[in-house]
């Protein structure tokens, strides 16, 4: 099924085949073996690390079949059958940040069909979450896309009222971080919406499930695919040539004794606590870096480190040209300097989290303090390094969590811990050595859960 150019399986149209060999060296382990599977049809679960192409192995088909298929529009150009292509995330920032990766294949196949001269079908995409306001749902009930990005949950709702009808044209269901969900009662809830998508169709849909990292893989298979009569699922899973650089950090010598910083400010809250020295070894590293992320395990304790590095950075700018000129700084009342960090979490308008973002990826903002908002997946440019605070809530999380640096093909991702007492440092050690060593806490699909299906 290779194309004579090595670039493609020959399932490919001729602009699609185009545009990747222009755009890439040649596809990755992951999306090939993908893109075998899924042309034959069957469900498919891709475990690959981050970095490896996994949104356009889920996506390229799908999409150049979408292309490829001049019948599902009318002469108004509205689209026949409604949504073709379900994509389900268990974050609202990913489905964002997945809308915006769609669009370099989408504007680049186009492109390379009419310089091709090739036939095209525009196609289209939307974002149904719990951010999209009234007026655009009632737009996409109106108007479908060809691809639809969604939320278990949103997903729910639609099911349950009359925008459903947009969906008995599905043919292709995309669950993305699906072990974030499969071992949870939330994932449960999305099996039972699966199913019930099912039943409106006049085919099963076929499902993609895109995981970093999970185990055991079987088991998230079979959840992927419902253990539904005449499916098989196809595990893709290759060698992984992920590079690891984890450390562990401790800002002090003994935790028994902690003394404040000598450059401490009357109104630091320091007394017996290990917070100043944490916050500036963290500032050390973001000025050492050019983008960082810092993973807390809380909101509060983002939006508590947030102001600590922006106050601590404005003061030592302060100090330094007090030094420059001659002078003495004034600590309590340090000057009007741009933030050098902005907290990120889930509770954010969805045009704050959106703003943050942008500013990480361009390059405008050194640093984001962040919870679990950003671990999944999400692609955020150049970041060359993560710390995590306190210890991680899992191996996963943290290979989740780190994982964002050196976020390309190849690349090595680099993360430092930084423990904020002694039962930290154990299991930040721990953590460390067990994601060094590939191994990650194994899921638990759950059984018979009556309470969800009533």
């Amino acid at each position: 099924m290779t194309s004579a150019d090595g670039a493609l399986p020959a399932l490919f149209s001729p602009a699609t085949r185009t545009w990747f060999a222009e755009s890439f060296a040649a596809p990755t382990p992951a999306q090939s073996a993908a893109w075998e599977a899924i042309g034959r049809g069957e469900d498919t679960l891709v475990v690959a690390p981050t970095g490896s192409g996994k949104t356009l192995a889920a996506f390229l088909v799908a999409i150049d079949r979408l292309a490829s298929d001049s019948r599902r529009r009318g002469p108004t150009g509205r689209s026949r059958a409604g949504t073709r292509v379900l994509y389900i995330s268990p974050l609202k920032a990913l489905g964002v940040d997945v809308e915006r990766n769609l669009t370099s294949p989408l504007v680049g196949t186009t492109r390379t069909a009419e310089r091709l001269e090739q036939p095209h079908t525009p196609v289209s995409v939307g974002v149904r979450t719990g951010d999209t306001p009234p007026a655009e749902r009632r737009r996409l009930a109106a108007h479908p896309p060809d691809i639809l990005i969604t939320t278990p949950e949103s997903l729910f709702l639609m099911l349950t009222s009359q925008v459903r009808e947009t969906l008995t044209g599905v043919d292709t269901v995309i669950v993305d971080e699906v072990h974030a969900v499969a071992g949870s009662k939330r994932g449960v809830h999305l099996a039972l919406s699966l199913a019930r998508l099912d039943a409106m169709l006049v085919a099963p849909a076929q499902r993609i499930g895109l995981s970093a990292t999970v185990e055991p893989v079987q088991e998230v298979a079979d959840f992927l695919t419902g253990n539904r009569p005449g499916r098989t699922v196809s595990i893709i899973r290759p060698p992984s040539a992920k590079s690891w650089d984890l450390r562990v950090s401790m800002p002090v010598a003994d935790l028994q004794a902690i003394e404040p910083p000598a450059d401490a400010a009357e109104d630091e809250d320091v007394a017996g606590t290990i917070w100043p020295h944490v916050v500036r070894s963290i500032l050390e590293q973001v000025l050492a870096h050019r983008t960082t992320i810092v993973f807390t395990n809380s909101r509060s304790q983002a939006e508590r480190l947030t102001g600590r590095l922006n106050r601590l950075n404005a003061r030592r700018i302060a100090a330094a040209g007090a030094d420059r000129d001659g002078g003495s700084a004034d600590e309590t009342a340090p000057p009007e300097v741009p933030d050098i960090a902005r907290a990120h979490y889930g509770s954010m308008s969805k045009e704050v989290r959106a703003g943050i973002e942008e500013q990480l990826k361009a390059g405008q903002l050194r640093c984001v303090v962040a919870t679990s908002s950003l671990e999944l997946g999400i692609d955020m440019g150049a970041v060359d390094l993560v710390l995590q605070v306190a210890a991680p809530f899992s191996v996963s999380s943290l290979l989740q969590r780190v994982g964002r640096a050196g976020h390309d093909v190849g690349a090595t991702s680099h993360g430092t811990l930084h423990p904020l007492h002694a039962g930290d440092v154990l299991v930040s050690t721990v953590a460390v050595q067990e994601a060094l060593a590939g191994r990650i806490e194994p899921l638990v699909v759950p059984r018979n859960a009556l309470d969800v299906l009533a």
